[in-house]
């Protein structure tokens, strides 16, 4: 179900402090909390006595104490004190997981330590760029498996008919357009370009666009759970699919999904953009309306979820799917890979 070797998101830095702090990663209970020195350690949530939640004791120092006896276990997750006992066994440890902080995240490697390569972290273009605005948004609980939800990130057609009133084409424009599938290894993309169409009323709150326009969907997966989204309008027939284009406004969201249990996801994202990049109202007015687009994805995407589950007869794949069928499949063929290595 899960592919274990690769990083994922647990939160944003600034979620994470002197206060021991637990997440469920695939379905794996893990304490978070920042040593004196302010780097961070990431260890199993339970103790190796009664598998009391560690997140339930406190910090003494850089150690974690369980709330029950008092056993303090030190960053590397090996025990270090056990209060009246003098010997302490070697199998008194808890997992302790690799952990980093890039692009404003916490990453946690969830399989073989010894393979844990910050440098496997995807770039984020633009992060740190002048010349473009950034907006965060807050991280979401969302009640579907993940894949329901990587599904959806793979599906430009969508769109059209659960954001009408933020990121669809006004009277439905582009709800024809051929969607393109590309494939590389573990990356795969689905987009489509509507040409001399309607804007979206995402772009037109940021430009007056007098005629008709040519638009850009763009929906990357980076396998297991990470996607990027690249959104484009300029004026029609001026250069817009060959990266110019009059009035082009381009905002690219970057949006990781972090598997929870089997019918639960976290769901993290923010948007980089090329126009008023130090306008802070308009990073609040981004923020907003992505949280409504993404509330009405999580309404449907719940349903989708139990719909699936509770099923009395088949379901069916449309012309639309194949871009998310080729990421479920790639996906079994990497965690059935990585189990043959495991055993």
């Amino acid at each position: 179900m899960y592919l274990y070797n690769s990083w994922y998101v647990a939160g944003w830095d600034y979620e994470f402090s002197r206060t021991l702090r637990s997440r469920t990663l695939l379905e794996q209970a893990i304490v978070f909390y920042r040593k004196q020195d302010n780097t961070l350690v990431a260890l199993e949530d339970a103790c190796v006595h009664r598998k009391l939640p560690l997140s339930l004791g406190r910090l003494v120092g850089d150690r974690v104490q369980c709330g029950y006896h008092g056993m303090e276990f030190g960053c590397s997750g090996a025990c270090e004190k056990i209060p009246g006992q003098p010997i302490i066994q070697a199998k008194a440890k808890v997992k302790s997981y690799p952990v980093v902080e890039r692009w404003g995240w916490v990453w946690v490697w969830m399989g073989d330590a010894d393979l844990a390569d910050p440098e496997l972290i995807m770039d984020v273009p633009h992060y740190d760029d002048e010349d473009w605005g950034i907006n965060r948004g807050p991280s979401m609980h969302i009640e579907c498996h993940y894949q329901i939800y990587t599904d959806n990130l793979l599906d430009p057609a969508h769109v059209n008919y659960v954001h009408l009133s933020t990121l669809a084409g006004k009277e439905n424009s582009g709800a024809d357009a051929p969607v393109q599938v590309d494939i590389d290894g573990s990356v795969i993309t689905a987009s489509r370009w509507t040409l001399d169409g309607l804007p979206a009323p995402l772009f037109t709150q940021f430009h007056d666009y007098q005629g008709g326009v040519d638009r850009l969907q763009s929906y990357q997966l980076r396998l297991p759970s990470l996607a990027v989204i690249d959104m484009v309008c300029a004026d029609a027939n001026t250069g817009a699919q060959s990266g110019g284009g009059e009035n082009r406004l381009q905002l690219n969201s970057y949006n990781f999904i972090t598997p929870e249990t089997a019918d639960t996801c976290r769901y993290y994202w923010f948007q980089v953009r090329n126009f008023k990049p130090h306008d802070e109202a308009v990073s609040a007015q981004l923020t907003a309306g992505f949280k409504s687009a993404f509330a009405e994805d999580a309404v449907i995407l719940k349903a989708v979820h139990e719909g699936m589950k509770h099923s009395n007869t088949p379901h069916i794949n449309l012309a639309i799917d194949a871009a998310s069928s080729n990421a479920r499949l790639i996906m079994k063929q990497l965690i059935a890979a990585e189990r043959q290595v495991n055993h």
